[in-house]
């Protein structure tokens, strides 16, 4: 696969959110940004949250299966976690997080399917319990990798959220490595933008090594 046989989909705003719910939504980045002048939640401007955050957190939603458990690793306020949550009432989705503060915030904004977990990513214990793995800016790809693999059930997704230039990395990764195996690339433009993001699909083929994810300390300084 070459960078220009990546096909990507533009969807239309009202494709990704119920306009019911627009309000829901208005709220929260509400909350979001009187939060934010003190807390250092997120650098993403107040006239760009619906784009950057809310949207880009729904443009992979097709990807994940109806009813579908989810593990958002390194959620931070709540991306993607919050958004899918939200817009789709189906899911069960568990936000993951080392930060109390991030969490703390993100508790102010419950909902029935959302769990909040904190704890760093490689000491969580709930290993092959989750149908779709995922995470937003949550490191560079082969680290993203390591510590997302052990979570997914056999037969169950690892789906970073990443952008273009990670396509070399995805296609040379060894994901097997991981007990992953890459199925595809899918591409994705929000309607009236350039930004391009990727979602690598890895399916878990068989189980994840116990000695991965390793400590993070070796995860940085020698990753896969």
């Amino acid at each position: 696969m070459k960078l220009a046989e990546v096909e990507y989909c533009v969807f239309l705003r009202s494709a990704l959110l119920d306009p019911g719910l627009n309000g829901d939504f208005d709220q929260f980045a509400e909350r979001l940004y009187k939060a934010n002048k003190v807390m250092n939640l997120t650098r993403v401007a107040r006239e760009e949250c619906w784009n950057r955050h809310f949207y880009d957190s729904l443009l992979f939603g097709d990807l994940i299966p109806q009813d579908a458990s989810v593990l958002d690793i390194g959620t931070g306020p709540g991306f993607p976690a919050w958004p899918l949550a939200r817009a789709r009432p189906d899911l069960q989705v568990t936000a993951l997080d080392s930060s109390g503060k991030m969490l703390g915030f993100l508790a102010g904004s419950p909902l029935p399917n959302l769990r909040l977990v904190q704890a760093r990513a490689e000491e969580f214990s709930e290993r092959e319990s989750f149908d779709v793995v995922t995470g937003r800016a949550l490191a560079p790809l082969a680290v993203q990798l390591e510590v997302s693999a052990a979570f997914a059930n056999l037969g169950g997704l690892v789906l970073p959220m990443r952008s273009e230039k990670d396509l070399p990395e995805i296609l040379r990764f060894p994901a097997g490595l991981l007990g992953l195996k890459l199925e595809s690339v899918e591409g994705r433009i929000l309607e009236g933008g350039d930004a391009k993001r990727l979602f690598p699909l890895y399916r878990k083929a068989h189980a994840t090594p116990k000695r991965f994810p390793r400590k993070w300390a070796d995860i940085k300084s020698m990753p896969l």
